[in-house]
């Protein structure tokens, strides 16, 4: 928008002075703020101002007029400033008020500086599970993610042409095999669940042993509402003399009442796993189930197969011993009605938050 020239006005007429005055104060005290106050001034008082030019054409007059336009123009000029003066005194009240309101601070008031963050739901329950475990006198055990096959299957009696050795099942690490003469495709494996660390204790270790391996485990599963490749488990071992299925029924029970409470029930199922003999599934008795209460997958268990002992130094005819193992995500889902997987794989902070920092209630 351009500004239009400024009407002239004579220093002469005391008419048009005074409507200008009359306008140029109505203009004035209609400035909503400091910056349209300022707009205002430089219309009226301005180097550009009407008033500004009839003051330059007093030079031009004759000298009887010029007293007249010397008095016209000052008045003018009195009564303009005065009332621009006023109005920047209300204004700037105005603006200051303003300012302070909008920018109060109760300093009794105490905010949170930040949002307190939160652990994991699946780091909570290992947590558990460890403390569980080490209250029963059994001591935790870990092992390496990346594995030699041979602890991973060969140790716990997979045969070499089992399927879950195949490609996709087990993801096998690219480069030389370890202990294999060169050139020979590589041994090593992403390890497929927890047990191949109970194999490293039954090789480095005497008898009685009572250990519980959480951890993390891989596999070649799409990720979908109910699997994912990378998941947690946590596997239990018992070798000492005289160990039998009933000890192994007992150990669950007591597992299942501290993870879903007191009332929970469980009952094995007649399965096979090429490390157990004889195997079992362990059912968990869900009264949520959908469609109705029913009885619920939780796990596999049995007692060692004696080639299992064999394999990694153990005199099957003088010790036995049992193991079992559970998915913890399926644990942590059963426990607080979680559908889907990708709730608990994809780092969502409000999922999380749910259950606290502490995890207490979980």
């Amino acid at each position: 928008m351009t500004d239009a020239p400024a009407p002239a006005l004579s220093p002469l007429d005391e008419q048009a002075m005074t409507a200008y005055i009359e306008q140029s104060i109505a203009n004035i005290e209609s400035a909503h703020d400091l910056a349209e106050l300022k707009t205002v001034k430089a219309a009226v008082v301005g180097d550009s101002s009407p008033l500004a030019l009839a003051n330059r054409t007093i030079g031009s007059l004759d000298k009887a007029d010029k007293p007249t336009a010397g008095k016209l123009l000052g008045q003018a000029r009195g009564r303009i400033n005065a009332a621009l003066t006023a109005r920047e005194e209300l204004l700037t009240a105005e603006a200051e008020e303003q300012m302070l309101n909008s920018e109060k601070l109760d300093v009794t008031t105490v905010e949170p500086r930040y949002t307190p963050g939160s652990r994991h739901p699946l780091d909570l329950l290992m947590d558990e599970v460890e403390d569980f475990f080490t209250s029963m006198g059994w001591t935790i055990a870990q092992g390496p993610e990346v594995e030699h096959e041979w602890y991973d299957f060969d140790a716990l009696n997979f045969d070499a042409d089992h399927p879950a050795r195949q490609m996709q099942d087990t993801f096998y690490i690219d480069g030389e095999s370890v202990g294999a003469p060169a050139g020979e495709p590589s041994n090593l494996v992403m390890r497929t669940h927890t047990s191949p660390v109970q194999a490293h204790v039954m090789v480095e270790q005497e008898p009685p042993l009572y250990i519980a391996c959480p951890g993390k485990v891989f596999r070649s599963d799409e990720l979908d509402a109910t699997h994912t490749p990378v998941f947690h488990q946590v596997e239990g071992l018992a070798v000492d003399k005289g160990l039998t299925m009933a000890h192994l029924k007992g150990v669950l029970d007591h597992f299942a009442r501290a993870m879903f409470g007191p009332d929970a029930t469980t009952r094995l199922r007649p399965s096979f796993f090429p490390f157990t003999e004889p195997s079992a599934e362990m059912d968990l008795w869900f009264p949520q189930k959908k469609g109705g209460p029913g009885w619920i997958e939780w796990g596999g268990c049995g007692m060692v197969n004696p080639n299992v002992l064999r394999a990694c130094g153990i005199d099957p005819d003088v010790y036995t011993g049992f193991a079992f193992g559970m998915g913890l995500e399926r644990t942590l889902m059963l426990r607080h009605a979680i559908a889907d997987m990708h709730d608990i794989v994809e780092g969502d902070q409000r999922f999380s938050q749910q259950f606290g920092l502490t995890g207490k209630g979980l």
